[in-house]
């Protein structure tokens, strides 16, 4: 872990459980009383559950309402850490919304891309100003977030050379009035969902990476996706049979937690997904 002259400030969304949860428990024991780490959870009553539970286990962290499909809350909440903190040190943006078989994609799929895909884009806007010298800003996504899983026609549309956040949000808004009309697949997207959302949030990652680049270099930040790989969770089981091969969320959370707390000086991985501490290579060819 870095060697942190101050006390570190973290900031994880999602977290009151599975994945985000682990992670506020591997943070808060890495730092020890030393650093500060944010619950950070859409459902008050469930962060502050969570809270309790980690309290019990001897640990530290403070919960943080937070919805991210909300902009001025997110705002608000970037404001609060540079406020109390001068900064964050590591902000994992994990928050994510639950598919289940109940609902259909076309039902779902305008709240699944405002929490997965423009939740991160929203953390990115505010908390990627007041990352502190030799911050880290993680997205979790997955290794479907590559364009090898794209139809040919449809990668250009996920190029991130040049194209912004807005452009972006412009090509998931046009894809999701695709899956309302049913028309996604006729179109040539994938069957899941997931795919086109998932290689949103690393193209989220790879363009807010090149924004900051110089900045980055200069000031030693880095920015990455991470892909914790299969998890043991409410929200997974119901899509895979088998799940002997799947790791509890505290076995996930350590690479995550392992890219987030890279070392002062370290210049890479830079705006790359990575799953257990290997970068997955975006474009189709690699």
């Amino acid at each position: 872990m870095a060697p942190y002259r101050r006390p570190p400030v973290a900031f994880v969304t999602g977290a009151n459980q599975g994945l985000g949860l682990s992670l506020v428990r591997t943070l808060a024991r890495q730092f020890g009383g030393f650093g500060v780490v944010y619950l950070g959870a859409r459902s008050a009553e469930r962060g502050r559950v969570a809270l309790g539970q980690l309290r019990r286990e001897g640990l530290a962290p403070f919960f943080y309402q937070l919805d991210v499909r909300d902009g001025d809350q997110v705002d608000e909440a970037a404001r609060a850490v540079r406020n109390r903190h001068g900064g964050a040190d590591l902000v994992i943006s994990n928050a994510a919304m639950r598919r289940t078989r109940d609902a259909s994609d076309p039902e779902t799929i305008r709240a699944f891309i405002d929490t997965n895909n423009l939740g991160a884009h929203r953390m990115i806007r505010a908390f990627g100003p007041i990352l502190n010298d030799h911050g880290r800003f993680l997205v979790v996504a997955s290794a479907f977030g590559r364009l090898r899983y794209l139809a040919p026609e449809l990668r250009p549309r996920f190029d991130t050379t040049a194209m912004t956040l807005d452009d972006l949000e412009k090509t998931l808004a046009e894809y999701a009035a695709l899956v309302e009309a049913g028309e996604d697949q006729a179109a040539g997207w994938p069957a899941s969902v997931n795919v086109p959302s998932k290689i949103g949030q690393v193209a989220a990652v790879r363009i807010m990476a090149r924004d900051y680049r110089d900045e980055a270099r200069r000031r030693g930040i880095l920015i990455n996706a991470a892909c914790p790989g299969l998890v043991d969770t409410e929200a997974s089981r119901p899509w895979f049979d088998d799940m002997s091969t799947a790791q509890s969320p505290d076995e996930a959370a350590v690479d995550v937690a392992w890219l987030a707390t890279r070392p002062a000086g370290v210049t890479e991985p830079y705006g790359e997904l990575v799953q257990h501490r290997v970068v997955l290579g975006y474009d189709a060819e690699r």
